[in-house]
């Protein structure tokens, strides 16, 4: 399976140290299998970073879905699951590290589903100032466009990520 990544240099060698926290599913390398939303994820790196806009193509190895010795994560679509999820690992005040509806610690190798966009995050704050409850949320999340995020969290996932 051929995934990319958004950034603004080239990515020779994967260090989950540099990675940012507080991302959608906690601090990870994040890919995607849409070239143009990988090209979008660059354009706001440079922006923000600068360098240059570059997306770097891997390869994934789907053996990875059979190893019994790592733990992924799978959302397929938007649920209230994912939006919690997310909502945790984007809190820098939340303490429940151990729970299951985070990933601050690492305890997912791999976590994949759709991406919390501009448009969601606005759609989330309006959840969290309790505007609208969760089934709101979701059912407001069904009707965007969602593009795809693949999050390696540990460097036995790394493993069965390689450039191209």
């Amino acid at each position: 399976m051929v995934l990319y990544h958004g950034s603004n240099t080239k990515v020779d060698e994967i260090d989950l140290s540099k990675c940012r926290k507080y991302k959608d599913f906690g601090q990870g390398f994040y890919c995607t299998t849409i070239k143009k939303q990988a090209e979008f994820m660059a354009e706001r790196v440079e922006k923000r970073e600068g360098g240059t806009k570059t997306v770097n193509t891997f390869e994934l190895d789907e053996s990875i879905f059979e190893d019994k010795e790592l733990n992924i994560k799978k959302f397929d679509k938007p649920s209230k699951e994912w939006a919690t999820f997310i909502l945790n690992n984007r809190d820098r005040d939340f303490k429940d590290i151990g729970s299951k509806e985070c990933n601050t610690d690492n305890k997912y190798d791999l976590v994949i589903g759709p991406v919390a966009d501009d448009d969601i995050i606005v759609l989330f704050r309006t959840f969290v100032n309790g505007l609208i409850d969760i089934d709101t949320l979701i059912r407001e999340l069904t009707y965007k466009e969602l593009t795809d995020q693949y999050s390696f969290h540990t460097e036995k996932s790394l493993k069965y990520l390689k450039g191209v």
